[in-house]
C-alpha cells in the first residue's frame, strides 16, 4: 500500500516522492547498485528475499520505475506466480511489462525522458495510464482515485505547493508536507506515513525517497524511518 506524489512539470522534468509500505520482517537494501551483472548502471532499493527491487532508476538513459501492488482476480496457483519484483528493473532498462502476466496486480510507474505513465495490471487487463503535466498521486488504485482517504485528504495540499524557484531545493516543501501528514495516527485511512496490520496486511511505512529526472540526469535519495510506521523530526 505503497504512495507516489508526481509532479510532471514538462515532457523533461520529473519529481516524485514515493513512500514504501512493506513487512518490517521482510530484509530490504537501501539505494545502490546492487544487479551489476544483470542490470549494469542500475540503482535501486532492493528487495533480498526475491532479489528485485521496490524503485530504481537507470541515471544513464534517465528512467526512473516505481512498483507499487493492487488488488487483482488473478486465478493461477500460488506456486505459478512469479514475483512482481523484475518490473521496476526491466522498465528502466527499456522493457516495459507486457500481457499476460503470472504476476499479482500491481500499478508500475514509469518515467522516461519523455514522458510519465503508469501501467496497471488487474491479473486479467494491462492498462495504461498517461501522467499528465501537474502534481498527482497514485497508491493501490487508479491515479488520482480520491476513493483512496489519502488522496482525497493531501492531492489537493501537494498541489497547492508552489514549484521552487531553486532545482537543488525542491524536495524540502514536499518533505515538510509529508512530516505534516505524519501528525495523523499511521492507521488512519489518510495517512501516508502507515501502519497497515489493523486493516490485515503485515505492512507498515519504512522509508521514503525522492527523485529528480531532468535534461541533466536523475537524483534519487532515500531516507529510512527511525521505525516503521513512525516518522520523527529527524526525517
Amino acid at each position: 500500500m505503497c504512495t507516489v506524489v508526481i509532479d510532471v512539470e514538462n515532457a523533461g522534468q520529473v519529481r516524485l516522492l514515493a513512500v514504501r509500505d512493506e513487512d518490517p520482517q521482510r530484509e530490504w537494501d537501501s539505494l545502490g547498485a546492487w544487479w551489476p551483472e544483470r542490470y549494469p548502471g542500475v540503482i535501486g532499493i532492493r528487495d533480498r528475499r526475491a532479489g528485485g527491487a521496490w524503485l530504481a532508476a537507470n541515471p544513464a538513459e534517465r528512467r526512473l520505475a516505481v512498483l507499487l501492488n493492487r488488488a487483482d482476480v488473478l486465478g493461477l496457483p500460488e506456486d505459478q506466480v512469479l514475483s512482481r519484483g523484475s518490473l521496476a528493473l526491466e522498465s528502466v532498462v527499456g522493457r516495459s511489462p507486457a500481457a499476460p502476466l503470472p504476476m499479482h496486480g500491481f500499478n508500475l510507474l514509469e518515467v522516461g525522458p519523455d514522458a510519465a505513465r503508469v501501467l496497471s495490471w488487474d491479473g486479467a487487463d494491462l492498462r495504461e495510464t498517461p501522467v499528465s503535466a501537474g502534481v498527482h498521486m497514485i497508491a493501490h488504485d487508479d491515479l488520482d482515485d480520491d476513493a483512496t482517504p489519502r488522496i482525497a485528504a493531501w492531492l489537493p495540499e501537494f498541489q497547492a505547493l508552489s514549484r521552487p524557484g531553486s532545482v537543488t531545493d525542491w524536495a524540502r516543501p514536499w518533505i515538510e508536507l509529508l512530516a505534516r501528514t505524519a501528525q495523523l495516527p499511521p492507521e488512519d485511512d489518510r495517512a501516508i506515513i502507515r501502519d497497515n496490520r489493523p486493516h490485515g496486511y503485515p505492512t507498515q511505512s519504512l522509508l521514503y525517497c525522492t527523485a529528480s529526472v531532468t535534461p541533466d540526469g536523475i537524483d534519487v535519495r532515500d531516507v529510512t524511518l527511525p521505525s516503521p510506521g513512525h516518522w520523527a523530526a529527524s526525517s
